[in-house]
């Protein structure tokens, strides 16, 4: 499954959905959010049973509110719309799949 870009209406379709979403808050003038995004693209291939959603901070700032974003990349795993699991950072394929179990 490829990685969707995110607005706040597609958000809110997507929020609804059953199952795990992997959400990537980024910006595009963002070192490490540069760095993760080739990894996030590989476990959105890895894992197809997972919807992989990015939302630029810059665009959409009430979104990163919202969840509380302070720095960024910052990678959230929501299950049945509820957060499960949020961290900060460069993380690794490995890290990020470790994020979506259990």
């Amino acid at each position: 499954m490829s990685v969707k870009k995110l607005n706040r209406e597609e958000f809110e379709k997507v929020r609804k959905e059953e199952g795990l979403i992997l959400l990537d808050f980024y910006a595009d003038w963002c070192g490490p959010c540069r760095m993760v995004a080739p990894v996030v693209e590989e476990v959105s291939q890895l894992r197809e049973d997972v919807l992989v959603g990015k939302i630029n901070v810059d665009d959409e700032e009430a979104l990163a509110r919202e969840f509380g974003i302070v720095s960024i990349p910052t990678l959230i795993v929501l299950k049945n719309g509820k957060i499960q699991k949020q961290v900060a950072g460069v993380r690794t394929r490995e890290q990020i799949l470790e994020l979506l179990e259990g």
